[in-house]
């Protein structure tokens, strides 16, 4: 079988969320199958160095006009048909309307079909046009794919409850959480990277951006209530947040004077991320909606206590006595959970050693076997349609 994988954005050095999971599907398909070949589509740019090379394993760079849409609708369907795929995987909640090569697609999420809105203050433009995007050209695609992958049951459920799929079309399959991340107590390394990024003695860690998901003016609200109480006692540490964002949301919730205790370390590459997370007190994740939630099972890999939400999937990721779940609409809630685990060294202490046992059920390569089973599935069916 000829397995063709849409990875777009895989060769652009900032990768993020879904970025990230499609680089590890890769690798461990590449620990665990030496039988089919693989045709890993990408667009040029910086870091092409990303993907390892493997026998079975090919990469075609792809050049396009119109942006990311053009290169998904036009450019990849034309080529996964060229090189004579079987199926063709997209990996990052879209794929092209028309191919000829029958498509699996995963949906992280469908965020963008249940709400959307031009008017919103949060938010870019370009998360917006993405999201216009997507709601567009979803429907068909889901309708065209014989599988469609998603990455918890929480999801699952809501997907299923919006496109009524009443077949078997539609499977969860967990992400999982990379082996560079665990508790870094080498001291060389942990020195370096608090020089690198210049970190504060204490602080707590916010992985947050401009998606109002992730709840960015939540977190600051709660952190201006500890500040006020617990004045200069903790830093709040973001990465790769812009400073003119950051300095506009202060202003809009009337926290101007809270910039001096955020520090701001730019883009951090995946690699560094555990030392950084270790040296933190607390890592807070309280997002409003998640599909997974790979960063709490960051946090914990690292063995520190997490805070993150009681809504969508973060209770399924999260489990039991694992992680402090809070209401992340509740500004308060998050600001009591912040004092509880500063106070109480013995409950953090336990979250965090719950949370390292919880991180190691998640792993990359059950991922990876689960999504290989679900393509010997989908060339089975194909072979008895078309005999």
């Amino acid at each position: 079988m000829k397995i063709g994988i849409e990875g777009q954005r895989l060769y652009r050095c900032k990768k993020h969320g879904m970025d990230m999971v499609a680089l590890e599907l890769i690798k461990n398909l590449q620990k665990i199958d030496t039988h089919n070949e693989y045709v890993i589509f990408v667009r040029p740019d910086e870091d092409n160095t990303c993907i390892p090379k493997a026998a079975n394993f090919k990469v075609v760079e792809l050049e396009s006009w119109g942006g990311y849409a053009g290169w998904e609708q036009f450019a990849l369907p034309k080529a996964a048909y060229k090189e004579g795929c079987d199926v063709l995987h997209c990996t990052s909640n879209t794929g092209p309307i028309f191919s000829k090569v029958p498509l699996i697609t995963t949906l992280h999420d469908i965020i963008y079909l249940e709400s959307i809105s031009l008017l919103k203050k949060e938010g870019t433009w370009y998360q917006k046009l993405g999201n216009m995007y997507r709601r567009y050209c979803v429907p068909s695609v889901v309708r065209k794919s014989k599988k469609v992958i998603t990455v918890s049951e929480y999801e699952k459920e809501r997907i299923n409850k919006h496109f009524g799929f009443g077949d078997q079309r539609l499977t969860a399959i967990y992400n999982g959480v990379g082996e560079h991340f665990f508790k870094i107590t080498n001291a060389e390394q942990l020195e370096k990277v608090k020089e690198q990024y210049n970190l504060p003695e204490r602080f707590f860690f916010f992985l947050g951006n401009t998606d109002p998901k992730k709840n960015t003016r939540g977190v600051l609200k709660a952190f201006a209530q500890f500040n006020q109480n617990s004045p200069g006692t903790f830093k709040l540490v973001m990465l790769d947040y812009d400073e003119h964002e950051l300095q506009k949301l202060l202003a809009e919730i009337g926290a101007s004077d809270l910039r001096n205790s955020i520090h701001l370390t730019g883009y951090v590459p995946n690699t560094d991320l555990p030392a950084l997370i270790s040296q933190c007190t607390v890592f807070l994740y309280p997002s409003l909606r998640e599909s997974f939630g790979i960063p709490i099972l960051e946090g914990m890999a690292c063995g520190v206590p997490v805070i993150t939400s009681n809504t969508s999937s973060m209770p399924e990721v999260a489990g039991e006595n694992t992680a402090l779940l809070v209401d992340p609409y509740d500004v308060n809630a998050i600001f009591e959970a912040l004092n509880t685990l500063v106070e109480d060294e013995a409950l953090a202490s336990l979250l965090a050693e719950n949370g390292i046992e919880r991180a190691k059920k998640f792993s990359w390569e059950t991922m990876a076997n689960n999504v290989l089973e679900l393509y010997e599935d989908v060339h089975q069916e194909l072979e008895k349609s078309e005999a």
